[in-house]
C-alpha cells in the first residue's frame, strides 16, 4: 500500500496550489480520507477530511472558506485546493486513509488514519 502526496512547493503569500495524493495497493472509494500538516518540532494536525463519497468534507477553523478537499474515486485520488495561502499555511502535508469509510467523531484525530503519505512540502514565502 503507497500514498503518494505531490503538489507542493514555494508560493507567495495570497497564492495558490493544488495537492493531489494518489493511492496504489489501496482502493480509496473504500475509505474516507483526510488531509494533515506538520511543522517541525510540533505535532501534525488536521486539516481537511472527506468521506468516500465525496459527498460530506470536514475542515479545520483555520483554512475553512480558503481550502477545498475533494476526490476522484474512479482516479484513486484525492486533492486538496488550497487558495488565499499565508504564510502560517508553510508546513509539511500529508494525506491518509481513514479507518471508516465514513467520518465519524474522530476524524481529526491521526491515530485513527491507516495509512499515510509521505508528505509534500508548502511553503508560503515572499
Amino acid at each position: 500500500v503507497q500514498l503518494q502526496a505531490s503538489g507542493g512547493g514555494l508560493v507567495q503569500p495570497g497564492g495558490s496550489l493544488r495537492l493531489s495524493c494518489a493511492a496504489s495497493g489501496l482502493t480509496l472509494s473504500s475509505y474516507a480520507m483526510g488531509w494533515f500538516r506538520q511543522n517541525p518540532g510540533k505535532e501534525r494536525e488536521f486539516v481537511a477530511a472527506i468521506v468516500w463519497s465525496g459527498t460530506v468534507t470536514r475542515y479545520a477553523d483555520g483554512v475553512k472558506g480558503r481550502f477545498q478537499i475533494s476526490r476522484d474515486n474512479t482516479k484513486n485520488t484525492v486533492s486538496l485546493q488550497m487558495n488565499g495561502l499565508k504564510p502560517e499555511d508553510t508546513a509539511v502535508y500529508f494525506c491518509a486513509s481513514y479507518q471508516h469509510p465514513y467520518l465519524d467523531g474522530s476524524y481529526d484525530s491521526e491515530e485513527f488514519y491507516t495509512y499515510w503519505g509521505q508528505g509534500t512540502l508548502v511553503t508560503v514565502s515572499s
